[in-house]
C-alpha cells in the first residue's frame, strides 16, 4: 500500500481542456494499492481559480466527499499556501512513507522545501509527468513543454534537491497511442456507472486531437506516471545523470550529460499490453 498525495492541475470537464488529471485521479481511486491522502491542486492546464472548484466538484460526483482537496499557489511566487502547508504536515505524519505524484507545475513543492528544508528528506518516493529531453514532435508539429516551464526556478529545486525522483517524460509518453478503437471497446458497458461517466467528459477529447493534430487517438500523459508509480514492474528504469539549469528548464528540457547535478530516472514502457490493460481494468474498478 502506498501512501499518496496527488498535486495535480486537474481540468476533467472543463471545455476545451485536458482530461488526464481527471483520469489520473479515477485512475489512483480505483487502486486497491494506493491509499490517496489528499489532492493538492496548482496550475498548468488553467489557472488555480478553475482547477480547484473543480477538482471539488469532481470529488463530489465521484462520492470520495472525505477526500482532502487542497488549494495550491496561482502562480510562481505564490510560495506561502494551503498545499504546501499541506505538504510539509504530511511528510511529518508520513515520514519516510509518503509518495508524491505531481502532474502539473511544481510550484506547492517548492513551497514545501522553503518551509521545511529537510521535506524532500522526509519523502519517499516523488513521481513527476513533464519534461522533455528532445523535441517534442506531435503529429510532426513541434508541442512546447507545459509542465516544468510553468515554474523553472520551482522545478530546478525539486529535481536537484528531490529523493528517488522518476520523471515520465513528455517524450517517453509517446511511445503508447490511445486508440479510439481500444477506448470504445474498453469502455462499452454502461451498467458500470465510471463508464459513462469517463465518457462523457472524454469522447471530446479524442474529436479535438482529430480536428486539431489528425490523430485518431489520444496519449495517456499523466495517467502514465500513475501507473508507472503504482506498478513500476511495467517499466523499464533509465537512470542518467543531468546537468540541470534554470535556463533549460524555462522550455522543460532536462539535459543529460556526465557533468552532472543531479541523477534521475526517466521510465520507460516496457509492457505496452499490460499497461493499457491495467489502465482500464482500474478505471472500470472505480465504484461510484
Amino acid at each position: 500500500m502506498k501512501n499518496i498525495i496527488f498535486d495535480c492541475d486537474n481540468t476533467y470537464g472543463v471545455p476545451d481542456c485536458d482530461v488526464d488529471d481527471g483520469l489520473t485521479l479515477i485512475y489512483l481511486l480505483g487502486n486497491k494499492d494506493a491509499n490517496l491522502l489528499g489532492v493538492t491542486t496548482t496550475y498548468g492546464n488553467n489557472k488555480v481559480e478553475i482547477v480547484y472548484p473543480n477538482t471539488l466538484k469532481m470529488i463530489k460526483e465521484l462520492k470520495v466527499d472525505n477526500l482532502p482537496v487542497i488549494e495550491g499557489g496561482k502562480d510562481p511566487k505564490d510560495l506561502d499556501n494551503k498545499a504546501s502547508d499541506y505538504l510539509v504536515k504530511m511528510a511529518n505524519e508520513y515520514e519516510g512513507e509518503l509518495s508524491i505524484l505531481a502532474t502539473g507545475s511544481l510550484t506547492n513543492l517548492y513551497g514545501a522545501y522553503l518551509k521545511d528544508n529537510t521535506f524532500f528528506e522526509k519523502v519517499k518516493e516523488i513521481v513527476l509527468m513533464g519534461g522533455i529531453t528532445e523535441p517534442l514532435i506531435f503529429a510532426k508539429r513541434q508541442m512546447d513543454e507545459l509542465n516544468f516551464s510553468c515554474d523553472p526556478i520551482a522545478t530546478y529545486t525539486v529535481l536537484t534537491k528531490g529523493n528517488n525522483v522518476s520523471v515520465i517524460t513528455g517524450n517517453n509518453c509517446l511511445k503508447v497511442l490511445v486508440t479510439r478503437e481500444d477506448y470504445e471497446r474498453e469502455l462499452s458497458d454502461y451498467t458500470n456507472p465510471i463508464v459513462p461517466y469517463i465518457k462523457n467528459s472524454v469522447d471530446y477529447w479524442f474529436d479535438y486531437n482529430l480536428d486539431k493534430f489528425g490523430i485518431n487517438g489520444t496519449y495517456n500523459w499523466d495517467v502514465t506516471a500513475a501507473v508507472y508509480l503504482m506498478r513500476p514492474e511495467l517499466f523499464k528504469k533509465n537512470i542518467y545523470k543531468m546537468n540541470l539549469s534554470v535556463e533549460d528548464l524555462e522550455r522543460g528540457f532536462l539535459h543529460i550529460d556526465e557533468e552532472n547535478n543531479c541523477t534521475l530516472n526517466l521510465p520507460t514502457i516496457d509492457n505496452e499490453e499490460l499497461y493499457n490493460k491495467d489502465i482500464y481494468n482500474t478505471w472500470k474498478g472505480v465504484v461510484i
